[in-house]
């Protein structure tokens, strides 16, 4: 057996002790998801990570890109921009019934007849029904989330009760600009239950114009997109121009027909940040990362490290009985970050006091910071392994372990110990 195996082998407790006193240490972890409080003071060995941790929310400008379209609309120059409407004074939204399976309305709004909806009037709407929430955006087939930010529009529904339904209405679909070729068109779609109602406390869905408190950019689907709150970025429409009501019993997601998983809600899961690599043997090891909160919330972070290459039990392939230990879900930060003016949580921003800090964290749909020191390990080559427990107690990558329904793999980061 190596020198490190030896060390994990007879440490075992020695290092759950260690991970038991930092976890006093620093800001109290599961606790946390039912208050929020003052931190404890944190080790000092974290302070150096800690100052380099991704901001809380991410600037608009440093959301990951994974738009559609050749060309992509977002880089269509100016003019084209204008003519297509994908500008604030030339954009148009079309609510109609389905061809094929149509809604019963009192009314409809096209361009055909002038009276599909500008974005003055969405504004205004906005005036009286305006929600802002922070929400991760995240895709159904990447490891990581695009970016986390305060997303404000008008709900959906507003949108919807303006046509005036009467009957046969299951379904809204919608899609957005995409070069006017029917092959590159991008819908999503949602039963009507939950565009007219929130389900478990879950914000609206949005027709969005602001993000951080800024109006859109054309990368983030400006002039307005779709925000759905549960739901992973294929719901959430970029360049929104139709609003489609159906009498469809099915979904008809462009995604769907792509072989994914549509109806899947986003997951819980972590992964690292900061890991040490080459660092001297038997000193304190500092590791960040970060948790996405998915629908079934999160209740604490946890790591564990085996020498690399240690084979596991084929019977447990999610590491269920490996010796977990906890780390600890930072508490909410001093500064926001994301480019919000001023710094400041929006005013009646979902999940916000009137003070601008949270009522519970961490906060559902959104991430969290977790943090943790590693006791000193002799030199070797190591595997760390992070996971979530959800607030259900499901640890990752349960419930819903397939890719299609959502990626949350347990991450495993390989590092080296020098002498």
């Amino acid at each position: 057996m190596s020198e490190a195996r030896d060390y994990l082998a007879e440490h075992h407790d020695l290092t759950r002790r260690f991970f038991l006193r930092c976890g006093a240490t620093l800001a109290a972890g599961t606790a946390a998801t039912a208050r929020v409080g003052a931190a404890d003071p944190l080790p000092a060995e974290l302070a150096p990570v800690l100052e380099k941790l991704e901001s809380y929310f991410t600037a608009p400008s440093k959301f990951e890109d994974v738009s559609r379209g050749r060309p992509i609309p977002h880089t269509l120059p100016i003019d084209k921009k204008k003519e297509v409407g994908l500008t604030r004074e030339t954009w148009r939204l079309e609510i109609i019934a389905d061809p094929e399976n149509p809604a019963k309305l009192g009314k409809q709004f096209t361009k055909k007849d002038n009276t599909a909806l500008d974005f003055d009037t969405l504004v205004k709407l906005g005036e009286k029904h305006a929600v802002r929430f922070p929400k991760i955006m995240t895709c159904l087939n990447l490891g990581c989330p695009l970016g986390m930010g305060i997303w404000e529009g008008v709900p959906l529904r507003t949108l919807v009760w303006l046509a005036q339904p009467k009957e046969n209405l299951r379904r809204v679909f919608y899609y957005g600009y995409h070069n006017d070729d029917p092959k590159q068109q991008f819908r999503s779609s949602l039963p009507v239950g939950r565009v007219l109602e929130d389900f478990d406390d879950l914000p609206p869905v949005i027709a969005c114009y602001k993000l951080n408190g800024e109006w859109l950019t054309p990368e983030r689907g400006a002039p307005v997109r779709v925000v759905v709150p549960e739901h992973y970025g294929y719901k959430s429409v970029k360049w929104l121009t139709h609003l489609v009501l159906s009498n469809l019993a099915h979904a008809n997601d462009t995604y769907g027909a792509q072989n994914n998983d549509i109806d899947s809600p986003m997951k819980t899961f972590a992964a690292t940040l900061h890991v040490p690599d080459n660092a001297k043997a038997n000193s304190p090891l500092p590791i960040t990362g970060y948790a996405q909160a998915g629908i079934s919330g999160l209740s604490k972070v946890q790591v564990w490290v085996s020498p690399a290459g240690k084979g596991w039990d084929a019977d447990d392939p999610h590491f269920t009985t490996a010796p977990w230990s906890d780390a600890t879900v930072l508490a909410p930060p001093k500064k926001w970050g994301g480019d919000l003016p001023n710094d400041a949580i929006p005013k009646d921003t979902v999940g916000f006091d009137a003070t601008g800090k949270p009522k519970s964290w961490p906060m559902r749909l959104a991430k969290a910071h977790w943090a943790a020191v590693l006791p000193g390990l002799p030199a070797g080559q190591y595997t760390l392994r992070c996971r979530t427990i959800d607030a259900k107690g499901q640890a990752q990558p349960m419930p819903r372990p397939f890719k299609k329904s959502g990626r949350c793999d347990i991450e495993a980061v390989n590092f080296t110990i020098i002498a």
